[in-house]
């Protein structure tokens, strides 16, 4: 009967990206991606044991989880270049679980996030992630980032202290306390080691800073002998051989108690693994699959607790220098697991005189580089209520735990959509003033000539609404030199609308391209005016309404000599 039939299921949805590029695979291809597998394999290495020893977990376990992690998502996600495992997002979380639970929670909840993963692609409510507003995710990442540094003073220092409380006031208190015991030679290789990491990339940009400081720390504590801790003297050096293979303990009493933080756990790996699949794409030109992408993390945090792994995600940083190494297909990923796998078998037992204090360098300029410091700016030049969103999720995540931060945040941001939404409605009387004014803002009446391409957003542009701009603005090869964007019916805005504006902006402009805004209504023109969009697009190409666009549109045609490529040149050079 028709009323029972099962509705039919694409499994298109969830089908590989490995699938569909080795439809064009050749060796020089695969030549690219064996040379980007090796390097970011070897860059892997040192984050891995740091994540690990970070989690408070074993070195091994991190390598484990970046091998799984690789391995998985490269042959089930929907990313063409995104390398996956362990990261700094789940350091703290991780860490928690621990300390509540032990290790067999924290492998309880990777598997539950993993469950929980593989629902939301099945479903689809992995769609639900771009919900998340800006002033959310930078007011945790602020917070994990923090909390990452507090737990790497002591081996930076060589405090010859126990390990610290988790609890952020309770550690560092601990931590000052125990100043007058620090080592002078942890300190002073921590130091070295910091400097290599920060300058090697800039004398030679092919050379991970991290590598360097890694060989040359564990070099010199093998040769002179140095009086620091390592991960032999702290956990028995990384055993040789391959993972060893375990099914979890499973106690149906934790589901119940586990659950929130799997769900954390799950939603921080959705976030993670798809912020990292955009900015691949933004680098290679190429579109990630969501669903795929999801099933493929879900997949890989059901399996990492197997070999006695943490949580997977995308690592943004890994497949940045996944991309710049060459990488064009998922077989550079698998590559990198391989390599990965490979120096456990051939290497490990050089592991032991790997030093803490060059991993607690390597953590340090981690903690920095994703807490996305430059955002807070931004943010604090917003309204209120983002700033108020951002602030609670911030001390929220530092004094209390991340699942209580991102549940509040999620809350607040939930009542600001809502107030944002309800002063979008106007109910006002025209007169014959209000009509003559709008005359500057019609269509009908202008033609647009051919250097033109016209965009516009109709209804407020919060989170949750900007991939409508993405998918919009996808092939910007249709797009002629100068963009405008109609803002006359665009209601509200906020951070992550502003985000967005200023991303499609940047990619214009790299484009050779020429964004020009006009027709803002009041919120959104205060908006664009006091934060630093103006950077972004140019003061003088913020308008008021669609007559002063085409004249602007029109003044630089003018400036520059020609269409087509020629301006595009001209435009991508020109100051804002």
């Amino acid at each position: 009967m028709k009323g029972t039939d099962l509705p039919r299921i694409p499994w298109a949805t969830w089908r590989p990206k490995l699938l569909e590029m080795l439809v064009r695979y050749d060796r020089r291809v695969f030549a690219a991606d064996v040379v980007a597998g090796l390097t970011v394999g070897v860059v892997a290495l040192p984050l891995a044991m740091a994540f690990g020893i970070a989690s408070g977990v074993t070195p091994q376990a991190g390598i484990y989880t970046a091998i799984i992690g690789g391995f998985v998502v490269s042959l089930l996600g929907g990313s063409s270049v995104q390398v996956s495992g362990p990261t700094g997002a789940f350091v703290v979380i991780v860490a928690g679980i621990i300390a509540a639970h032990g290790l067999s929670g924290l492998l309880m909840v990777t598997m539950m996030a993993g469950l929980i993963l593989v629902f939301l692609a099945v479903t689809g409510l992995g769609q639900a992630v771009k919900f998340i507003p800006r002033p959310v995710v930078i007011g945790f990442t602020n917070g994990i980032a923090l909390l990452i540094a507090s737990t790497q003073i002591r081996d930076f220092l060589g405090l010859a202290i126990p390990e610290p409380p988790s609890e952020f006031f309770a550690r560092m208190s601990s931590l000052a306390a125990g100043l007058h015991l620090w080592s002078p030679a942890a300190l002073a290789l921590a130091a070295l080691s910091l400097v290599l990491i920060l300058v090697v990339p800039r004398v030679v940009t092919r050379v991970p800073g991290s590598i360097v400081a890694l060989a040359l720390g564990t070099s010199a504590v093998a040769m002179f002998g140095l009086p620091v801790e390592t991960i032999g003297s702290r956990f028995g050096g990384i055993p040789s051989g391959l993972p060893p293979f375990a099914i979890p303990e499973f106690r149906a009493d934790l589901i119940l108690p586990l659950l929130p933080s799997a769900m954390t756990v799950a939603l921080l790996a959705a976030v993670e693994s798809l912020l990292s699949a955009v900015v691949a794409d933004s680098m290679t030109g190429e579109r990630h699959n969501s669903h795929a992408e999801l099933m493929g993390q879900g997949i890989g945090n059901l399996l990492s607790p197997l070999v006695g792994g943490i949580p997977v995600t995308g690592a943004i940083a890994r497949t940045a220098t996944n991309v710049r190494s060459g990488a064009r297909t998922p077989v550079s990923g698998i590559v990198h697991a391989c390599t990965l796998l490979g120096i456990i078998l051939l290497l490990a037992p050089l592991a032991t005189h790997v030093p803490l204090a060059t991993l607690a360098a390597v953590l340090f300029v981690v903690a920095y580089n994703m807490g996305e410091w430059r955002e807070i700016g931004s943010i604090w030049k917003l309204g209120w209520a983002d700033k108020s969103v951002w602030a609670m999720t911030f001390v929220l995540t530092v004094a209390a735990d991340l699942t209580l931060a991102v549940e509040v945040g999620m809350a607040l941001a939930a009542l600001l959509y809502i107030y944002r939404v309800t002063e979008t409605t106007v109910v006002s009387t025209l007169t014959e003033h209000d009509i003559e004014r709008g005359r500057v803002h019609a269509l009908q009446d202008k033609p647009v000539p051919p250097y033109v391409t016209l965009l516009r957003i109709h209804g407020p542009f919060l989170f949750g609404m900007t991939d409508k701009l993405a998918d919009a603005t996808a092939d910007l090869t249709a797009f002629a030199p100068m963009v405008i964007l109609r803002l006359r019916h665009m209601s509200a805005i906020d951070a992550t609308g502003l985000h967005a504006l200023e991303a499609l902006s940047d990619r214009l402009r790299t484009s050779g391209r020429v964004l020009i805004l006009c027709g803002a209504r009041a919120q959104p023109a205060a908006l664009l005016h006091d934060s630093e969009f103006m950077h972004h697009v140019g003061e003088k190409n913020i308008v008021p309404h669609f007559q002063a666009a085409l004249e602007r549109a029109q003044a630089l045609r003018e400036q520059f000599s020609g269409l087509g490529d020629e301006i595009a040149r001209d435009l991508s050079r020109a100051p804002i």
